[in-house]
């Protein structure tokens, strides 16, 4: 796939292994350092995405007609100086729940432009055959990061303290930026009529296209939900571990580290089980499987019981994940022209944390009412009903690309290098 997917692989690596070092350090700086209650801590996720979303759903058209790696690098550069913000405000005695709450937004809005941007990239990078390689590298990858960070971010915080994985996290966005800046050749930008007007209208242009699609919508409502019933039992599962249970930092660290290794195992297996058994079985067994272990969660108990009841409960959760992931991707990104690219994926990206946000501030009441355990369970027993909205049996798209027109040569307006690609209208 060449040098310049090697540096975007790269680049993406360095700043998932900081992410994944700094696993918990919010929750665990709101629990440990600020004495936050359950519901703060679920309010600091909550908040972070809800707003992030917001601010971040204006640019998917602004990031459709810009040259994407340049929108990379600039996201690079804010989530650095957002995340360098705490452990310079913890040295300084001046450390609140409040900068907590603004750094957690200003990093996820650039979060969510940068995935935008760089989904819109790979499809210009990586010819429509490649992308489901590329997107199993970029999950396995991933779920390396996943299992080497925690325990790794947990170590440095009981030996440092957690700020120390926070400036961990944002010298790796440095570290990224300089990966894109490095990355030659083309880029990709939707040309723009200059006697066009921008219209409000245009924000819901990724959602337009998307229910047009039946397939693409029953995965937009399937991905959404799945997600953000996981996400709203995270916070729950640090107040939990590191609050009720006392688990230590390494323990916590550890049971989110070791399951991820099945994450990678699946990410590995997903080709190949592809190839035997057809791109839609897989998606949809992987898919009911990964809807079906987090009510294993339920059995969480305090000491080396409760670990090992999460390390397998995850464990087996992720290595699904692993599988049906890349295999999602790719059938977004193949029903999504380029031209739409980045506007769907901000959509989707934006809707996605909107409802993460909602989960996890209902998730914190009902913890409040009843209990983390309890709020939890909840989540596990509605995820079983989720798989009811994968996509039925349709036909592949990559089919009718081969007997018609490749997914990948749809921005027809934009000028053909030699190769085939894009150029960058400027």
């Amino acid at each position: 796939m060449g040098r310049s997917f090697g540096w975007l692989w790269s680049a993406y690596a360095v700043s998932t292994y900081g992410t994944w070092i700094a696993f918990g350090a919010f929750p665990l700086i709101a629990v440990r350092v600020l004495h936050s209650p359950a519901f703060a801590v679920s309010l600091l996720g909550a908040a972070g995405l809800a707003v992030a979303a917001i601010v971040a759903f204006p640019l998917g058209p602004w990031i459709e007609h810009r040259a994407k790696r340049p929108v990379m690098i600039a996201m690079d550069l804010v989530r650095f100086l957002a995340m360098a913000s705490v452990p310079i405000a913890y040295v300084l005695g001046v450390l609140s729940y409040g900068q907590l709450l603004v750094v957690s937004v200003v990093s996820g809005t650039a979060s969510i432009a940068f995935a935008a941007a760089s989904g819109a990239y790979l499809k210009y990078l990586v010819r429509g055959d490649q992308l489901l390689v590329a997107n199993r590298r970029f999950e396995g990858t991933s779920w390396v990061a996943t299992a080497a960070g925690p325990p790794l971010g947990g170590a440095l915080i009981g030996l440092l303290g957690p700020v120390v994985t926070v400036l961990a996290d944002a010298l790796s966005y440095l570290l990224s930026a300089l990966g894109v800046l490095r990355i030659r050749g083309g880029d990709v930008a939707a040309p723009r009529d200059p006697a066009a007007r921008w219209r409000g209208a245009d924000l819901l242009a990724g959602w337009r296209f998307i229910r047009r699609d039946r397939a693409l919508w029953r995965l937009f409502l399937n991905s959404i939900l799945v997600s953000g019933l996981i996400m709203a039992t995270v916070p729950l599962l640090s107040v939990l571990l590191l609050g009720q249970y006392r688990f230590p930092a390494w323990q916590y660290g550890l049971a989110f580290g070791v399951p991820a290794l099945g994450g990678f195992v699946g990410a590995r297996l997903c080709a190949r089980l592809v190839t035997r058994y057809g791109r839609h079985r897989v998606m949809a067994v992987s898919g009911w499987l990964r809807s079906l272990f987090p009510l294993g969660l339920a059995f969480i108990r305090p000491g080396i019981p409760g670990l090992l009841t999460v390390i397998i409960v995850e464990g087996l959760l992720i290595t699904c994940m692993g599988v049906f992931n890349p295999i999602y991707a790719t059938e977004r990104l193949q029903r999504t022209p380029a031209d739409h690219a980045a506007r769907v994926l901000t959509t989707w990206s934006v809707s996605s944390k909107l409802l993460q946000a909602a989960l996890m501030m209902i998730w914190g009441i009902l913890a409040t009412l009843t209990s983390p355990l309890a709020a939890i369970t909840i989540s596990g027993v509605l995820l079983l009903a989720t798989p009811l909205l994968l996509p039925e049996r349709v036909r592949s798209p990559l089919r009718r690309v081969r007997s018609t027109v490749h997914l990948t040569d749809t921005l027809s307006s934009v000028p053909r290098r030699p190769d085939g690609g894009a150029r960058c209208m400027r």
